[in-house]
């Protein structure tokens, strides 16, 4: 059995660990894993009659190769957003430049599913977010034997109540709270913490619940700047230390706006969101007398090592990607539901998207985290 592994989308720690628990539980079982940088840009890049792209586009993993890499954040294979259903010419490799006959983007999945019959792959491993879980259907589609394996610190892949890189995010926000508390409280000011999260609030609901921010915005519930500077400048005064702390999603918006963009785009035309926080500031400015300090997390976030949670979750999920491929049940999603271990079907990340259960976990009116009902529910509801 040979297996082509890639890692996909935006890195997050816990990678490494997973790439080396399906290099470890392939080489106890005879099997060969060939990694292909940069995502799904590596099968794309490569022509399986050229070594020389095979060189600079894959390598070989074995046990030696992966021994030390579970202590690093990140990913050893580098990474990219390619999405090879809708592939611009700015991010296409040279080789394919000759099938454009305009500026709009092509469907590169014949190019890459040829590779991977080239280069003899028997099944193919690639861990991601949405985006590169959906490609992962596509090529199930096509035929190829597919295992996917979830990451995201938004946690916000659907059909799976957990993804790899969600705690650490969490840890990293919780950490960066309590950190940013003594900066705070020395000058008595309104902090406004930045974390990242375009359409899914979890990182920010579960920051905020747990570093106990005095109010949390997500990305799923519209909010009002001038009441929340008010509850802000109110928590403040109240507090014996006179500060207060506000958690918030780089995808929240206000009732009466859109997301907050920064200028420019990517090659896909998606907007770049970062700024809801200095929006935010800006209306406690004028509610409080002492200011205000705004702090963007970003890559902070996912930056390191994971912690213990992330460490289980991708050992899990890389040896269980393994023992799927033993048994040749192809076409499945690593997955946890209710707290085990599953094969999802491959496809879940079409069939729906995975948001914060406003009614269940959030108080729209307090601007606050609910914990309640607890008995019978999962840790994290999918």
């Amino acid at each position: 059995m040979r297996i082509g592994i890639l890692t996909g989308g935006g890195d997050v720690p816990g990678l490494n660990v997973a790439i080396k628990a399906v290099v470890e539980a392939a080489e106890d079982r005879g099997w060969s894993v060939v990694g292909f940088r940069r995502g799904w840009l590596g099968p794309l890049a490569i022509d399986p009659a050229d070594a020389q792209s095979i060189a600079e586009w894959s390598l070989p993993l074995d046990r030696e190769a992966v021994r030390l890499i579970d202590r690093d954040g990140g990913t050893m294979l580098h990474t990219s957003r390619i999405s090879p259903e809708r592939l611009p010419k700015s991010l296409a490799p040279g080789r394919l430049h000759g099938r454009y006959s305009s500026d709009a983007p092509i469907d590169a999945t014949a190019e890459a599913v040829a590779t991977i019959d080239g280069m003899k792959i028997d099944v193919v491993v690639p861990l991601g977010g949405d985006g590169t879980l959906r490609f992962a259907a596509r090529l199930a589609k096509e035929g190829v034997p597919v295992i996917s394996i979830p990451k995201t610190m938004d946690n916000d892949v659907y059909g799976t109540d957990y993804a790899i890189g969600f705690s650490t995010a969490v840890t990293r926000g919780v950490d960066a709270v309590t950190l940013l508390r003594s900066t705070a409280g020395s000058h008595e000011r309104i902090m406004i913490v930045e974390l990242f999260g375009r359409l899914s609030g979890q990182t920010a609901l579960y920051t905020g619940l747990l570093a106990d921010a005095d109010r949390t915005i997500i990305a799923e519930s519209p909010f009002e700047p001038e009441r929340l500077a008010a509850m802000l400048e109110k928590d403040r005064v109240d507090n014996p230390s006179k500060y207060s702390v506000c958690v918030v999603s780089e995808g929240a918006r206000p009732k009466d706006g859109g997301l907050t963009e920064q200028a420019g785009a990517d090659a896909y035309g998606r907007k770049r969101l970062g700024g809801v926080g200095d929006l935010i500031g800006h209306h406690c400015e004028e509610a409080s007398a002492e200011g205000v300090i705004v702090q963007r997390l970003a890559y902070l976030m996912r930056s390191g090592p994971p912690d213990a949670t992330d460490r289980l979750i991708a050992m899990g999920f890389g040896r269980l990607a393994a023992e799927l491929i033993e048994k040749r049940t192809f076409g499945k999603m690593c997955a946890i539901r209710d707290g085990k271990f599953e094969a999802a079907p491959i496809d879940c990340p079409l069939q729906g998207q995975r948001r914060v259960v406003v009614a269940d976990e959030y108080d729209e009116s307090a601007y606050r985290p609910k914990l309640e009902n607890l008995q019978g529910q999962a840790i994290f509801r999918i």
